[in-house]
């Protein structure tokens, strides 16, 4: 087996990142946007015609009445039609914010009610296009992140059968908080996968998987801050308790590639005495060992 091989010595970044498709391109993506969120904007249309005011059109797209799915889009509408403030993280909160509260320190924002009725009272074919690609814009966020857990948990699995497992969302779903699985461990610290050993089922190592399609200035500061807040929480627990438990940031996408990004994940490859690793998925064979994983040296 080829040694472990540092981040710092790759020449060419590129060369061990793993591509992976975001989805739709223009124009195929407005067919298939379309077909998606038409029968939405024709009900935001209703809406807006049958609202009295612009807090009143928000009133009615926050009715229970509305399956979740089908608010969360007439929600998206508002945000991009009416009020660019509004978040839909905040107003989807139908019980716990209310829609007067969200008036009272926003409704300022809103356009008048008036301007919406003349503007969906007849809508073009090029601004259905414009809005239903708008209200999918995010549609795909996340899936090359997804993907990428897949085929690592595909390939972990078929690597280590029958020595090592992993648990954790292979898609969207909860990140495992370490306090729910370490005794002891007190600290906030949500993680994408941990591994065990087959035999003994104790935790061996936890994995942080991450896959940026771009990424840059604020976007990669934000990250290596929060890289080493992980590292610093699970290292004090592992000293408190005398155990050691690795760490494994799966790190891929053309974004790792930028400079400063590059740079974080070299620094952070091989911290705290070799017990953190950074690989794209590419370089697991190399990098995610079995040794390694079960604490030992490779």
């Amino acid at each position: 087996m080829a040694p472990n091989i540092h981040l710092h010595t790759i020449i060419d970044p590129h060369s061990v990142i793993t591509a992976i498709d975001s989805g739709l391109r223009f124009p195929e993506v407005l067919a298939v946007m379309r077909e998606k969120y038409e029968g939405e904007v024709r009900l935001f249309a209703k809406l807006v015609a049958a609202s009295d005011s612009s807090a009143d059109l928000l009133d009615r797209i926050r009715s229970s009445r509305i399956p979740a799915d089908r608010r969360m889009s007439l929600l998206k509408m508002f945000r991009r039609c009416v009020s660019g403030v509004c978040d839909t993280e905040m107003t989807k909160k139908i019980v716990k914010v209310s829609t007067a509260s969200i008036v009272e320190r926003y409704g300022h924002t809103f356009k008048p009610i008036s301007k919406l009725k003349e503007q969906f009272k007849s809508l073009s074919a090029e601004r259905l296009a414009s809005l239903v690609v708008l209200v999918g814009e995010y549609d795909n966020r996340g899936h090359q992140g997804y993907v990428l857990t897949g085929l690592f948990f595909d390939w972990f699995e078929d690597r280590f059968a029958g020595k090592l497992l992993i648990e954790g969302p292979r898609g969207a779903g909860r990140d495992i908080e370490l306090s729910s699985v370490i005794d002891g461990f007190a600290q906030s610290c949500p993680c994408d996968f941990v591994v065990r050993s087959a035999d003994s089922e104790e935790i061996t190592a936890v994995g942080f998987a991450r896959y940026d399609s771009t990424r840059g200035g604020a976007q990669s500061d934000d990250r290596t801050e929060g890289n080493a807040g992980k590292v610093y929480k699970i290292r004090s627990y592992c000293l408190r308790s005398r155990r050691i438990i690795r760490i494994a940031f799966l790190a891929d996408g053309p974004g790792l590639a930028h400079n400063d990004t590059w740079e974080e994940a070299c620094a952070l490859d091989g911290a705290w005495d070799g017990n953190v690793r950074v690989s794209t998925l590419r370089l697991a064979d190399r990098k995610l060992t079995f040794d390694w994983l079960r604490g030992g040296q490779d």
